[in-house]
């Protein structure tokens, strides 16, 4: 056995790439949309039941504030998620696998996703 190894790792002192994180935003993002769903689908099968009831969607989305915040977050996480899997696409087609171009995909992956996020908040407020 090699005594140099470490005996607990300790996950504050690990300083990820801004590649990985964001390939695991990615995925959390992932895990978020297909939990969002849930309200996704709750929302939509109210407003296609009654005009009662896409009054009351209509207006949760209107006057609420929880309501907006899911809407914000889902509609944020669709956005990164989306860049992501633009950026990972072009990975899987050979461009941009070096270290200088996923760092730099990912520097783009993060600023595009930043003006989505931002302009969902705008669309949504």
């Amino acid at each position: 056995m090699n005594s140099k190894r470490p005996v607990n790792l300790d996950l504050s002192s690990i300083h990820f790439p801004l590649p990985a994180l964001t390939s695991i935003a990615h995925r959390i993002t992932g895990v978020i949309l297909f939990v969002g769903l849930i309200f996704g689908f709750w929302a939509l099968d109210a407003s296609l039941s009654s005009p009662q009831g896409f009054d009351a969607v209509s207006d949760a989305l209107a006057h609420n504030v929880l309501a907006k915040l899911v809407a914000w977050g889902l509609l944020s996480a669709l956005g990164f998620h989306f860049v992501a899997g633009v950026k990972h696409l072009l990975m899987d087609a050979g461009m941009g696998v070096d270290l200088e171009g996923g760092t730099r995909k990912a520097q783009i992956t993060v600023v595009i996703s930043a003006v989505l996020v931002i302009l969902a908040g705008v669309w949504v407020w």
